[in-house]
């Protein structure tokens, strides 16, 4: 949804506001294809995720993720003021508070429900 917003509000722009915006570094590398950066352009790696194989352990890393997630898109929303942009961000900040409140949920039944995605009964390792 985000590299569409992207797509969406980059896709007709004129040599001269690529130059203006301060979009023209990203643009020599990326055009306007979406290459996933944080704020500061250190760019994603798989690095950033946690996966122990303890359920409580990765519940509790789940729900620092989606409020992490939560706090990112509150600051979009206060520095972004068109409306379909906002929207979305809305939308994908509602998300998150869900997903939060069931990371919650799973981990204060300790991890039952959760326990056979990562020890499923019919694995052979025979």
């Amino acid at each position: 949804m985000i590299c569409a917003i992207v797509h969406q509000l980059t896709r007709n722009l004129t040599p001269e506001q690529i130059q203006q915006s301060g979009f023209a570094a990203y643009y020599v590398d990326h055009t306007t294809g979406i290459y996933p950066v944080n704020a500061s352009g250190v760019p994603f790696s798989v690095a950033t995720l946690q996966s122990t194989g303890d359920v409580l352990t990765d519940l509790t890393e789940d729900l620092a993720a989606e409020e992490k997630a939560r706090t990112t898109y509150d600051n979009i929303l206060r520095l972004v003021d068109d409306p379909d942009v906002r929207d979305v961000i809305k939308f994908l900040r509602a998300r998150e508070v869900v997903h939060f409140q069931r990371f919650g949920e799973a981990k204060r039944t300790g991890g039952n429900g959760f326990v056979h995605l990562y020890f499923p009964d019919n694995l052979n390792f025979s």
